[in-house]
């Protein structure tokens, strides 16, 4: 079944498993995401939920966005958020607007894809961005971290494309598949996921149920 919700890179702590091995988790700040509005099949060709995540003052909310908030929450109820995306999950009709998707949507043991923007490293060498071996580092020898090679001696006599170059490293959308949900505390709005995801803290991250899954170690 397609899970999904969106949530707040906190940082990273450490737990204890039943057998006592120490296991690296990232702790998420998730949901509550409020439901502003569905996408059906027979309206929009495809189903969908669009949520909103964070809150926000109303005075930074312009016009043509509060107005799409009070015609589906209606004009009492509508409460902007800082965040606003459609997520795909299985069941929508389960899920009324103005209803709240919370962090117990996922129970430990879930396996899940995280998908962030990574941290931006800035302009780096093919060493660190590609992986590349460096050059002799004995004296005289002149190459220690240049780039190399770059093509052929006469034919095609230029820089084929697609060639790893030095260049901007990071901020970029990544998703890391096959993680494993720990703890989902609904409550506090927390769930602990094992391993590291994408991007610095205050990250916006989407977390879904994989596409991929693979046996719990």
């Amino acid at each position: 079944m397609k899970k999904a919700i969106i949530a707040k890179k906190v940082g990273m702590t450490q737990i204890f498993s039943e057998k006592g091995t120490l296991i690296p988790v990232t702790v998420l700040e998730a949901g509550p995401c409020l439901v502003v509005q569905k996408k059906t099949m027979e309206k929009d060709g495809y189903e969908a939920l669009q949520v909103g995540y964070g809150d926000v003052k109303t005075g930074k909310v312009n016009k043509p966005s509060m107005g799409h908030y009070k015609a589906r929450l209606g004009q009492a109820n509508a409460t902007p958020c800082k965040l606003l995306k459609e997520i795909k999950i299985d069941g929508i009709d389960t899920y009324e607007i103005g209803s709240f998707i919370k962090a117990d949507v996922f129970s430990e043991g879930d396996q899940v894809d995280v998908t962030g923007i990574s941290k931006g490293k800035g302009f780096q060498g093919n060493i660190k961005r590609h992986g590349m071996h460096r050059g002799p580092m004995s004296h005289g020898s002149k190459y220690h971290r240049g780039v190399g090679a770059m093509s052929a001696c006469a034919t095609p006599g230029r820089v084929v494309k697609g060639r790893k170059m030095p260049g901007h490293m990071g901020a970029e959308r990544v998703t890391v598949k096959n993680l494993k949900i720990m703890r989902s505390d609904a409550e506090k709005n927390l769930i602990l996921i094992q391993g590291s995801v994408p991007g610095p803290r205050g990250t916006i991250i989407i977390v879904k149920s994989t596409t991929k899954s693979k046996k719990s170690s």
